[in-house]
């Protein structure tokens, strides 16, 4: 029974075993490619970077205003308690 290695088929063999394969030559036209590609990556890291900033940025700002809201809402009760207050009796000359 022949294994796919050596069949010729390219595929591995069941029993895991690579099919030997000639090693490449450098090729330099295929560096460029690579090149090319590369800078692609660095762009689209660089875009996804500035959006995550920009949502963090706008996350830190709400966050904060919603931190005032709570500590104006926490404060509101004290307020009220304060102008709700009775009026002394005696009057003021």
């Amino acid at each position: 029974m022949a294994t796919a290695a050596e069949s010729g088929t390219g595929e591995p063999a069941a029993n895991g075993d690579k099919p030997e394969e000639e090693p490449q030559q450098f090729d330099p036209s295929r560096m460029i490619g690579v090149i090319k590609r590369k800078a692609l990556i660095k762009e689209l890291a660089a875009a996804y970077h500035a959006e995550c900033v920009a949502s963090c940025k706008e996350l830190l700002q709400l966050q904060k205003k919603w931190e005032e809201e709570q500590h104006v809402e926490a404060k509101m009760p004290e307020e009220l308690k304060i102008s709700s207050a009775k009026p002394s009796k005696r009057r003021k000359r």
